[in-house]
């Protein structure tokens, strides 16, 4: 699924769904980026010196020989532009003026430009929902009837300086339409939680995905926003990059190993650094599956990605399925071994008895 090692990725997990699933999204990205292990992360919200303030969070995650550059950011659309360099000196350039202009091409660089290594993007464009309540089978059929979709960039969004915290390395963005005439988010949020990492581990929180130095997690939760049917399904359009002619693969990956997920039932910045090219794919996330639990139990919705540059982290087994398969498997091995010492001491005891003529 991940056999060549010169890859960028990105995976995330769905809640509720029938399967513990990775989703799989495959660039090229060059062999000396990758593996590693620590990296010295920084978060800061680049400030507009020009108006207003604008929610535009830069992650630098410095290693030995290369950085990674984050950008995340809600002018529009949610987006988020990721960036390997081949130097651990390599610095974010930000143009207020050209970036919020109509043509924000160059308005967003690092630099040096020729340390460059790998670069792409993704755009969170429309929060989907479905009517499910006639589909009893999703993996095999569309998700249901389609509802008007809500459209992220018109969007407003809080200011994510309040919930930076270095701390944890994340930051929060929280919004809601601006126009919402049926009061559908009257006492509901979407929020984007994004989160770095310094080293390989497990988050605290649940579903606890693995991560790496080259990873970054994003956490998604509808709260509290009010379904327009019964059995509402709510999904993500997602667009992102194109790096050849064909669009980047996105391959499924199960885990035997559910300690991790116990309650899981299996742009402008982009213009600005990319220019005016035009080959984007876009796809889409559902969540949830129509038989239920969903999100019309208790109007919450939750979801983890990572996106990163390397080698996908193996989910191996856990400490406590490695007790357990032991126990399950040591058990008749010690049964039998046991079995066979009573057997070899039950005859020697009876072999050292003489026969009497």
């Amino acid at each position: 699924m991940c056999g060549s090692v010169e890859r960028g990725w990105g995976w995330g997990h769905c809640a509720p769904s029938p399967l513990l699933l990775w989703t799989l999204l495959l660039f090229a990205a060059p062999f000396g980026l990758l593996g590693e292990k620590t990296r010295q992360v920084s978060l800061e919200i680049i400030p507009n010196w020009l108006g207003p303030l604008q929610n535009l969070l830069h992650i630098r995650a410095v290693g030995t020989n290369s950085t990674l550059h984050y950008v995340w950011s809600s002018l529009g659309p949610l987006a988020v532009v990721l960036v390997a360099t081949n130097t651990p000196h390599s610095t974010l350039s930000v143009n207020w003026s050209r970036l919020l202009s109509p043509e924000p091409d160059g308005g967003l660089m690092v630099l040096p430009k020729d340390s460059i290594e790998f670069s792409s993007a993704l755009v969170f464009t429309r929060l989907l929902e479905f009517d499910s309540t006639n589909v009893s089978d999703t993996a095999a059929k569309p998700p249901g009837r389609p509802y008007p979709p809500y459209s992220l960039a018109d969007f407003s969004w809080n200011n994510i300086t309040a919930s930076l915290d270095p701390a944890t390395l994340s930051a929060t963005f929280q919004g809601h339409p601006m126009n919402d005439p049926t009061r559908t988010f009257a006492n509901g949020s979407l929020t984007f939680r994004v989160q770095a990492f310094s080293r390989s581990s497990r988050p605290a929180q649940l579903p606890r995905l693995l991560h790496t130095a080259d990873s970054c997690q994003l956490e998604v939760a509808l709260v509290g926003a009010s379904p327009r049917g019964n059995r509402s399904l709510f999904g993500l359009e997602v667009v992102t990059l194109g790096q050849g002619p064909d669009c980047p693969s996105m391959q499924e990956q199960h885990s035997i190993d559910d300690e991790y997920a116990p309650a899981v039932f299996q742009s402008p910045i982009v213009r600005a650094f990319f220019g005016s090219q035009n080959n984007f794919c876009a796809f889409n996330l559902t969540f949830g599956a129509s038989t239920g639990p969903g999100y019309w139990d208790q109007h919450y919705l939750s979801w983890s990605m990572l996106l990163g540059v390397g080698f996908p982290p193996v989910d191996g087994l856990s400490p406590l399925v490695l007790g357990i398969m032991a126990v399950a498997l040591g058990a008749p091995g010690l049964m039998l071994l046991g079995g066979g010492l009573v057997l070899l001491l039950h005859h020697k005891k009876y072999s050292e008895y003489q026969s009497i003529n």
